[in-house]
């Protein structure tokens, strides 16, 4: 999976916050019912919340990588809309079909 440079930069930089960083992520994928898939549907939309291009760019290929469809990923961009508005939703929808359009081959 795609990594950007700071990211792998972070982890080299900051090996035993990184370790503490993804125990805290798993335990909080693991402490409720929502599956894989769901879980990185709803961080998507958290990401396009915060309008983060990378947050976004991740969890789309982290929902593809679980199983969602180009259309379920478009769907929770959609859902973004009457939340955080144009402005978050139409840039999120550009990031995403990046990604996707990078993962046809």
């Amino acid at each position: 999976m795609y990594l950007p440079k700071h990211f792998q930069a972070f982890k080299a930089n900051f090996p035993d916050i990184h370790t503490s960083y993804e125990q805290l992520a798993k335990a909080c994928r693991d402490h409720g019912p929502l599956d894989q898939k769901t879980q990185d549907l709803v961080k998507l939309g958290i990401a396009i919340g915060q309008n983060s291009r990378g947050g976004v760019m991740s969890n789309a290929r982290k929902a593809m990588a679980s199983g969602a469809t180009h259309d379920e990923i478009h769907h929770a961009i959609l859902l973004s809309l009457t939340t955080v508005g144009f402005p978050a939703m139409i840039p999120a929808m550009e990031w995403v079909d990046d990604v996707l359009e990078k993962n046809q081959d």
